[in-house]
């Protein structure tokens, strides 16, 4: 198969071609990159803009209106929006218990994009660019929400 750019960014630079749970890895990948955005959250909210418009347009090339296992630049857009609520967290001082705060994170998003509830599964059944990413856009949003009414009350 020839290389082609639309493909490597729909597959996050390849981690979506893992033999075992591509979404997951492509999420852990995510969680992973998205680490030193913490402390910037102007960066971090560019970062998912961007994420999320060059994504849809690469899956819109790529997919070809299926969502195939190795798409997971949804996940990272997912993911960092799911991360977003800990943007403050200073990266040069991250603690024990901020790992907790980002694994909290990766759970929920995983949660979400795995169990399709509500609005997710709604975008899930579009079977076009706009559905691939969008249900892990709104699983993303549904986590952050979650995320900082947990870190609130906290």
């Amino acid at each position: 198969m020839a290389f082609s750019p639309a493909r490597f960014i729909a597959s996050f630079c390849g981690t979506g071609f893992a033999p075992r749970a591509p979404g997951t890895v492509g999420s852990l990948a995510a969680l992973i990159v998205g680490v030193p955005l913490l402390g910037q959250w102007i960066w971090m909210a560019l970062a998912v803009l961007v994420v999320t418009f060059v994504g849809y347009r690469a899956t819109q090339l790529a997919s070809g209106g299926e969502d195939h296992g190795w798409i997971v630049i949804d996940e990272v857009a997912g993911m960092w929006i799911a991360m977003f609520p800990l943007a403050p967290l200073p990266l040069a001082g991250l603690r024990w218990a901020d790992g907790l705060w980002l694994a909290l994170a990766f759970v929920l998003f995983r949660l979400f994009d795995i169990t399709k509830p509500g609005p997710v599964g709604w975008f899930d059944r579009r079977h076009d660019a706009l559905g691939i990413m969008g249900d892990d856009v709104v699983a993303g949003l549904m986590a952050a929400a979650i995320l900082a009414g947990i870190r609130y009350l906290a």
